[in-house]
């Protein structure tokens, strides 16, 4: 469509509606489907659940809390929400007349109120007091799109601040789960060193004895070592991990309590995920990214709004006089009334490319959030698979660890009746502790998989889902 009929158009639309030009926002054509892969479809969802009767250790609740109520990331988010509120209100401001005041009090030669006056005036005083008011009627609904736009904004940033909510409970129950692992890894390190130390006391013995070579002590020796050197460097990922909790708690690094083991760690009952579109209602990242879109779709039309002049009333009343004394006696009353049209004519494409620009942006927009739309089926889908899977792969991690310990025992009781060789009993040994590593991190990522899908679903969004509301507009 070319320019000129577009302005007419425009002009035709906006005059014979009154409504603000440009495109009205309609939501993409997004392609979800009806259900989660291999889900019933249903509307209850773990989403609806408040993060406290996900995350149900006490220990665990307590420390949200704790992040909620002391993370910088939020309160930086919150400050932001309440900077976007105002900003949007000074936005609304537009479309109400704007008063205003003007004193002025000068003294000069063949001048009036500091303006060249006619010759031979003279030196004299002059004073001034009026009240001014200016109105920009909004034919065009250039205001009312840029306020749907500063809305949008603060919606969006509502929005982000939501997400960080999410996150940071999210964020705590990962860390924290991660750290109870480490925990168990520590404890299980131990334990291997304290099995390599038994076994190399007795090889030295039997050694010493002369019942077997030197070999078997130093092997011994050596598999001791290698145990013993995981201890302090399960101690530093440990340390470091609570230094990460501790950023996220907004206190001090520091040691951080536990409350039940991994072991013990409860999984929450087995709620639906939902129906993929209420994604669009209760992710926050999700709600951001429409906000945004919704925010650049309405800069188009403040952009076309630029096409057109900007019509608005003034007006001012008050009082001039040579004395001061004199400047409120209705002799020297002045005022005015008059309107005013003031539109662009040539600006070398600056309105153009203006236009161009927001719809470009506009563009931009709609792409990420249908990406970010797919992005958050694919993480749910990710989830929902991982929470499925993990429960196949700890009874069968469970299975291996029982039937390397039983094999354990039974080198050792061979190698002590002399049927078996130390290799026998290192090659089981050096079995079992990896296997009981990736078991302990199979119940650690079980925990995670709840988390991630927790947190992909848009979990506890009725408990953040109040919209803020603007300021009323302040009278001068």
């Amino acid at each position: 469509m070319s320019r000129g009929r577009l302005a007419a158009s425009a002009l035709a639309l906006a005059a014979g509606l009154g409504c603000a030009i440009g495109p009205d926002y309609e939501r993409p054509a997004l392609p979800t489907p009806p259900a989660f892969r291999a889900e019933p479809e249903t509307l209850d969802s773990l989403a609806d659940l408040p993060w406290w009767e996900v995350f149900r250790d006490p220990t665990l609740v307590t420390l949200i809390h704790e992040s909620l109520a002391n993370n910088r990331d939020l309160q930086v988010a919150a400050a932001n929400v309440e900077a976007a509120r105002y900003l949007a209100a000074v936005q609304r401001g537009e479309l109400f007349p704007q008063l205003g005041y003007e004193a002025d009090a000068t003294r000069g030669k063949d001048t009036f109120l500091g303006n060249v006056g006619s010759t031979g005036r003279g030196t004299e005083d002059d004073f001034l007091a009026v009240a001014n008011l200016f109105w920009e009627i909004d034919v065009w609904g250039r205001i009312r799109r840029a306020t749907e736009a500063a809305r949008a904004d603060l919606f969006a940033t509502e929005a982000f601040r939501r997400g960080v909510v999410l996150s940071l409970v999210s964020g705590v129950a990962q860390a924290w789960f991660e750290l109870l692992e480490l925990d168990r890894e520590l404890v299980i390190a131990r334990e291997s060193v304290v099995s390599f130390t038994e076994m190399r006391d007795l090889f030295e013995r039997q050694f010493l004895g002369g019942v077997v070579s030197k070999l078997d002590p130093l092997r011994a020796q050596g598999a001791l070592a290698q145990a013993a050197a995981r201890v302090p460097a399960l101690e530093q990922l440990i340390v470091a991990k609570e230094n990460e909790l501790s950023v996220l708690l907004g206190r001090p690094a520091g040691e951080i309590p536990r409350g039940a083991v991994l072991a013990e760690q409860t999984l929450p009952p087995e709620v639906p995920a939902g129906v993929p579109s209420l994604l669009l209602e209760r992710r926050p990242d999700l709600i951001e990214a429409e906000e945004t879109l919704v925010a650049a779709n309405a800069r188009v039309g403040q952009a076309l709004a630029d096409y057109f002049p900007r019509i608005g009333l003034t007006a001012f009343a008050g009082s001039v006089s040579t004395e001061l004394s004199d400047l409120l006696h209705s002799a020297t009353d002045v005022w005015s009334v008059g309107g005013a049209a003031l539109g662009p004519l040539f600006t070398f494409g600056q309105t153009t490319y203006t236009w161009k620009a927001a719809e470009a942006a506009s563009d931009a927009s709609r792409a990420a959030y249908e990406g970010a739309v797919l992005n958050s089926l694919r993480e749910v889908s990710d989830a929902l698979t991982a929470r499925e899977k993990l429960v196949e792969v700890r009874s069968q991690r469970e299975q291996e660890v029982a039937s390397l310990r039983e094999s354990v025992d039974v080198s050792q009781q061979r190698y002590l009746g002399g049927l078996a060789t130390y290799l026998e009993v290192l090659d089981a040994q050096q079995q079992l502790y990896p296997a009981e590593f990736e078991l302990a991190r199979t119940e650690r990522d079980q925990l995670l998989a709840v988390v991630a899908l927790y947190r992909a679903l848009g979990g506890g969004w009725q408990a953040y889902a109040v919209e803020p509301e603007l300021p009323l507009p302040l009278v001068p």
